[in-house]
Order: structure tokens, then sequence, then C-alpha cells
């Protein structure tokens, strides 16, 4: 200040060393003028300064509430993810392990805990993976080597590598293990409880190699272990094939139905099973087809004996909710000792040997033999030319007379049905019926039997029958009644000459179903025969169950008269039967004048046979109705 002053005096201060006081004090009031505007703008500046400090706190302030605010809101939210991912963790289906790269638990879930029974206070963040292997060990829950356990790990671990394995823990469950590793050297461990996945897998593989109904292996199966056996032929284990098929097992499930049909298909699994040897293997290849490989045989006649086993467990009878159900079976065996060592070649035998024992009547076995190569074809020929031959009109009917043994009077006649092929000429109802039943084609052929059977018989004496054979497949079809009816009307034929006649094996299945339709076609006035009686297992029952009109006696008793005394014996005891049942007692297959005099004396009321007369054409027949027809017009 004292500066300014002296400036200010030396401005005012003359060259004479005056003073001028008037031009001091403008100087000074000047000068003080501009040192209150100085103030001025120093006060203003730093008011200005005070208040942009003022904003900028203010600034600061809400920046820093805005921070935190946002902080807290990290915070709640990462505590919230920490509660989800804990919840996570710890309600996760599979057990979660986390260690770090010093081989210490970070991470260890509920599951995990809940899975192998363990104690959290060993199993806690920074216990050691060998310590948690000890505790699970000392737990029951661990049964393997732990240090190998752990060399192996680590090994695949250090390369970089998942290891998965299945590990079976000592209570039988099955643990999918997931060792996963991480950058830092530690890994995540999952573990899976697979138990019933892996049961469910187990089912799946089985059921996709066995039969859901019987449990036996399944065709492909079966083929496998074929191939596999054959590889042993070389080193001298030589086996046997044995295909099966059920004989009137179709019946059997037409009349008891589906769930009596498989229940049936079971029993006779069992059966077969107790057949063999746990070396061997019954499957079940088709419908009510089985199939068998008989291990280690050194002869034929170990699969001879085999056959006859099954083959009388098989016919047993089977008791199905009170239903007396027999069936039979037909085999066809093929050897590898020299019907081949390929499964498809011994396949084929075996099939063609049961083709040949099915042939030969049902209900027994046959050995493959190259001549059965030639029936096959045969029999695949008989079937394609079988289904044309009823639209070609090849089929005709010869009738058999049946004739009184008092006075010889034909009381009717038997159809039989007769196939006129066109380059093999006439084939025996013995190849085609079989094949006609195993194809379908009986029913629609049964119905043309016995339509022209009553058109024909219709031109007869009207005191003259016709019998017509209904299979147990026509019996057990819906519209035979109807078909019945039809053929009646259609012919004019009162239905007191219609004679049905069936085996007793009609009445072996669905008794009650069966029975009911026989006794619908006797209320229309039709008369019902058993025929073929005593050849069976249980004809007195049925003749108990059902009033048959009736009773043919088979031939192979007739046969042996008069020389058989058993055969004399069982002749006399149905004719009586018949006579006390108030049925007609029938004789078949009478050839010689001897045997008639046999059977007249014997009870038996007719007679059917050569002696008389063999089956003719109907033009053939007609002849022989003219004495009758004589008789009848001088009486009149």
């Amino acid at each position: 200040m004292h500066k300014l002053f002296a400036r200010q005096l030396a401005k005012a201060t003359s060259p004479s060393g005056e003073v001028d006081l008037d031009e001091l004090g403008k100087l000074a009031g000047a000068a003080y003028e501009q040192s209150d505007r100085d103030r001025r703008r120093t006060d203003r500046s730093i008011s200005l300064m005070i208040e942009e400090f003022d904003s900028l706190n203010r600034g600061l302030e809400r920046l820093l509430e805005v921070r935190t605010k946002a902080l807290r809101e990290r915070e709640a939210e990462l505590k919230a993810q920490n509660l989800r991912f804990e919840a996570a963790v710890n309600n996760m289906s599979q057990a979660l392990l986390m260690f770090d790269g010093k081989r210490r638990l970070v991470v260890c879930n509920e599951r995990y805990i809940r899975m192998h029974g363990l104690s959290r206070d060993v199993v806690k963040p920074g216990c050691t993976l060998r310590e948690l292997l000890e505790h699970r060990k000392a737990t029951g829950s661990l049964a393997i080597d732990i240090d190998r356990y752990m060399t192996g790990m680590f090994e695949t671990l250090s390369a970089g590598t998942t290891m998965a394995r299945l590990v079976e823990l000592p209570d039988g469950r099955t643990i999918a293990v997931l060792n996963h590793p991480m950058a830092d050297d530690g890994w995540v461990t999952t573990h899976d409880d697979s138990t019933e996945r892996q049961r469910a897998e187990q089912r799946i593989a089985h059921m996709a190699r066995h039969d859901a109904l019987t449990d036996l292996p399944n065709r492909g199966l079966f083929r496998e272990r074929l191939a596999e056996a054959l590889s042993g032929v070389n080193r001298g284990n030589n086996l046997a094939v044995l295909y099966l098929d059920l004989d009137r097992f179709k019946g059997a499930n037409d009349t008891l139905g589906h769930p009596m049909g498989d229940e049936l298909l079971k029993l006779v699994a069992s059966r077969l099973r107790h057949c063999v040897r746990t070396s061997d293997t019954v499957a079940r290849v088709g419908g009510d087809e089985f199939a068998i490989i008989q291990n280690d045989i050194e002869q034929p006649l170990d699969t001879a004996v085999l056959a006859r086993r099954i083959g009388e467990a098989v016919s047993a009878p089977y008791d199905l909710a009170g239903h007396a159900v027999v069936v039979d079976t037909s085999i066809g065996i093929a050897l590898s000792l020299g019907d081949g060592v390929e499964p498809d070649g011994l396949l084929k035998a075996a099939d063609m040997a049961l083709y040949g024992a099915e042939a030969d009547g049902r209900g027994t076995y046959r050995f493959f033999e190259p001549a059965m190569d030639m029936r096959m074809k045969f029999w695949r020929e008989l079937e394609v030319a079988l289904r044309q031959a009823l639209a070609n009109g090849e089929f005709d009917l010869h009738y058999q007379p049946l004739v009184n043994v008092d006075d010889r009077r034909i009381t009717g006649c038997k159809a039989l049905l007769r196939w006129n092929h066109p380059e093999r000429g006439m084939i025996s109802p013995a190849e085609f019926i079989p094949v006609a039943e195993e194809i379908g084609l009986i029913v629609p052929l049964g119905e043309w039997v016995l339509r022209k059977a009553c058109i024909d018989a219709a031109s007869w004496p009207d005191d003259t029958k016709i019998a017509v054979n209904l299979s147990p497949i026509q019996v057990t079809h819906q519209n035979i009644v109807p078909v019945v009816i039809s053929a009646l009307a259609a012919a004019s034929l009162p239905a007191r000459r219609l004679e049905i006649e069936i085996t007793e094996s009609v009445l072996m299945h669905n008794t009650e179903k069966n029975t009911a339709t026989l006794h619908r076609l006797r209320e229309l006035g039709v008369r019902i025969s058993m025929d073929d009686f005593g050849t069976g297992y249980s004809s007195l029952t049925y003749l108990r169950k059902f009033p048959f009109d009736k009773i043919k006696i088979d031939r192979s008793f007739i046969s042996g008269l008069p020389a058989d005394n058993e055969s004399i014996a069982i002749v006399r005891a149905v004719a009586g039967l018949a006579r006390s049942l108030s049925m007609t007692a029938t004789a078949e297959g009478v050839e010689t004048t001897e045997q008639l005099e046999n059977v007249r004396e014997l009870g038996c009321v007719e007679m059917q046979g050569y002696l008389f007369s063999p089956p003719r054409p109907l033009s053939m027949i007609m002849p022989l109705f003219e004495p009758q027809r004589r008789k009848l017009a001088k009486s009149a």
C-alpha cells in the first residue's frame, strides 16, 4: 500500500519539490475507488467460486447417493442370485461338488449329502477329496480302492478330459459320475442316480429280445444264440434245432377267446422250460410256434428223447378257468451233425421237418430229410392252387351210403369232398384239408360243401339223410347257424334230413359256446352225430354234456373184428351205451360180410363202408336208390 502512496505522492510533487495536495487527494480518491472496485470484483469472484463449489458439492452428493443406491441394489441382486444359486444347487436332481486347484471342496449341495447319507460336519467347504472319499467308505456308500480311483481321475483331469463312469454302490444303486476339469486346476463333479434309468434300459433291452407274453427269447435272440452255438460245432459241440407248432391251438384261441389263448401259450412255455436243460434255449418265434436249441448232443437219439418228452408234456390236459383244453404239438428237427452249420440253413431244415410232421398227421416229430424240401415245395404249390380251386370249380362231392344193418336199406349218405386238380388229378382230402384249415379257406369251402350237399340230397328219397362233416373252425365261426338255414332253404330240404357230423375236438374247446351252437342247430331239427367216437380223450364226458343223435364208431375198432377181443368189447360197449342214451350206433369202415354180421350182433344199427359201396359221384349214387323207390312204389 505504501508503494501505491509513494507513486501517487511522486505524481503530486512538482519538480521544485512541492506537494500538490489537491492533486494528491484526487489521486488517493481515485486509488481508493479503484481499490473498492477491485474488492467488489474479488468478492464477486469468491461468491461465484463458493456457489460453484456448492453446486459441485451438491452434484457429488447426488452422485454419491446414486452410486450408493446402485451398490445397494447390486448387493441385493448378488444376494438374491446367491440365494437362487444355493436353492438351485441344493434342489437339483444331481449331486454337485466343486473342488479348487488344491483339491479342497468349494461347493457341495444337499443332494450329494442325502444321496450318500453323509455328515455335513465332515463334508463341508475346505475338506479334501481324500477326506470326503474316506468318509464315504466309512459310512458304507463306497466300495472302491481310493488311491487307484484318485490316480485315474487326476490323470484324466490333467489331460483336460472329462471323466465319466458308472459306479455300482454297495446298496445296489447305479450312480453316473462325471468329473469335468476347470481352468484353475479345479473340477466339478456331478453324481446322478441312474438306477431306474438303467433298469428301464435293461427292461427295454430285455423286451427287445424277449417275447412279451411268455418272456421267452424271441426270434432275434434265438437266432443270435443259434449262431453262437453253431460256432462251437467245429469243436465237436453238436446241437439240434426243434421247431414246434401247436396243433388245435387256433380252435382253442377262437372258441375260448384271446385272453384264454394267451394263458394257454404261457402254460405251454412253462412246460417247455421244464423239458430242457439250462444250457438249452427255448424261444417263442411266432403266434403258436416255439423253437428249441438243444446243445451238446451226441446222437440223434438224444433229440428224439427230448421230442417225445416235449410231446407228452404239451399234450397233457390244461385247466383254463374250468375249461379242459387239450392241444398237441408237431415238431420238426434239424441236426448240425448233417443238416448244416449255418443258422439259416438249419432253421430252414427244421421248418421243413415241421411241415413233414404236420403232413404225417400232426402230434408227432420228424427229423429233416432231403426229400422234405420237395414236399415243402409241393405244399406251397398246393396252397396257391387251393386258393384258386374253389373259384375254378375244381371241387366235387362224392357220397358214401349209410346202410341199415338189418335190411340194407340206405338211410342216408355221407358227403365226402374231392379235389380234381387240372394237372395233378385227384388230390386226397388228407393232403388239402389241413392246408385249407391253415390258410383259413375251410370256412368258405365248408359252406360250399354244405350248400351243394343239401341241393344234391333234395333229389333223393324223402326218408334219406345227408351227413356233412363240420370242422371245429366252422362250428366256432359265428355265422354257422345262418349258413345252415340258408343252405336248407336254398335246397328246400327239411332240416330233419340234414345230419351234422362233428368230432369231439369241437367240444374240447369253449364247451359252452360250441354246445350252444349245436343246440341251436338241434332246435332247427338238424341231427347231430359224433364222428370217430373213441379216438379222443373224454368221449363219455362229451356224451353227457350234449345229447347226440348218433355215435359213429371209428373204423380202427371195426377193422379188428371179429378176431380182436378188445375191439369186440369196445364195439359192444359203445353200441350198448348208444342204445341206453337213445342214440343210433353206426359202424364205420365195414368191408366184409363177417364184419357186418359182427356189428349187427354187437348192437350197431347202421353201417358205412366198402362192403356196400365206396364213395361215389352223385350220378352213380342215384341208381342205388332205385330198389327203395320200387319197393315204395309197390307198397303204395
